[in-house]
């Protein structure tokens, strides 16, 4: 078997795999850049809101780039693997973000590759990985290497892992844990993701939020130590002298019609000429819906008819992520 057939051969229902089972998800969507040279972390510490200093072989992070008006352009996480760094996002997102941040690089002795197809992906999660790995990242965002696989952990209560390496080696751990797990799909993957309240940068919703918007002040995504970066004079006031007025939710919408990142949220209380709020990113429930991640005015999100689109469209309840948020406590 190699990458493409295990590919071909992923659940194409996500309602197939239980979200409980121990699974392994190939992923074709996912896409990596490799930053590489002398002044590498020097480069992406004046471009990203994140302490790029703060990663090595064993710890990760969640990092955004924006606009000089702190909208974000792209969440990357960030992980070493051997001397280079690689930052890994949505590969629809990678062509606009690779040529644009090209731009910046200027005298810098840094260069910047499309990794995609050297490297590949998956996501795995479950209590058998436990049997298949001698050693398990133990808290989020740190790192493990183990058969030629970059490991890292991410939030959430059972083991929840991203894998990187090259297709051979994703190919072997995957016939190491057929015997144990199922082989899932995409949209299991990011269901879980949806459940541990981790968000994603798609091209429907580039520059439509700034990163506390996600979360990323609680997610560890943003250093407000580390000095300047691209947009930092907005996402530092926001902290010190703003009032956030959105912020990230878990939402489940029953209607099983359509739902997509960037989808519009109507409330009767918002007054915002934006609309309540916006969709991050959706999946199809396993007992019929969606359940969405969705960026929604923290004054309206308890009150009134919340609906996707317009006060005729499918209905949206709403409940805090799974972790702590200041402005959402009771």
């Amino acid at each position: 078997m190699n990458w493409n057939e295990l590919l071909q051969q992923a659940s194409p229902d996500p309602r197939t795999v239980s979200t409980e089972d121990c699974a392994f998800a190939p992923l074709a969507s996912a896409g990596l850049i490799r930053v590489k040279g002398e002044d590498a972390r020097s480069f992406l510490q004046g471009q990203l809101t994140n302490d790029i200093e703060a990663i090595d072989t064993e710890q990760a992070q969640l990092s955004a780039w924006c606009t000089p008006k702190g909208r974000m352009l792209a969440l990357f996480l960030i992980f070493q693997r051997e001397d280079d760094l690689y930052l890994l996002l949505p590969r629809e997102r990678l062509e606009a973000v690779l040529k644009r941040l090209r731009m910046f690089v200027l005298r810098a002795r840094v260069s910047l590759e499309d990794a995609s197809d050297e490297l590949v992906t998956a996501g795995a999660w479950g209590g058998c990985l436990s049997d298949v790995l001698d050693r398990l990242p133990a808290e989020s965002f740190h790192t493990t290497t183990a058969r030629g696989l970059t490991l890292i952990r991410l939030p959430g209560d059972d083991p929840h892992l991203q894998l990187i390496g090259e297709p051979e080696a994703l190919v072997a751990f995957w016939q190491q844990m057929a015997g144990k797990g199922s082989l899932a799909n995409e949209a299991n993957w990011t269901l879980q993701n949806i459940r541990a309240g981790l968000p994603a940068v798609l091209d429907a919703t580039a520059e439509a939020f700034i990163p506390q918007m996600l979360n990323l002040d609680v997610l560890d995504g943003i250093s407000f130590t580390k000095g300047c970066y691209t947009g930092q004079e907005v996402v530092a006031r926001m902290k010190y002298l703003g009032q956030l007025k959105r912020r990230m939710y878990l939402a489940q919408v029953d209607d099983p019609g359509p739902l997509s990142p960037g989808d519009l949220l109507w409330s009767p209380e918002s007054r915002s000429a934006q609309g309540a709020g916006k969709v991050v990113m959706a999946a199809e429930a396993p007992s019929g819906g969606h359940e969405a991640l969705v960026v929604a005015e923290i004054s309206v999100a308890g009150k009134g008819d919340m609906r996707i689109g317009d006060e005729n469209g499918p209905r949206v309840r709403l409940s805090p992520p799974p972790y702590e948020v200041p402005e959402l406590k009771e």
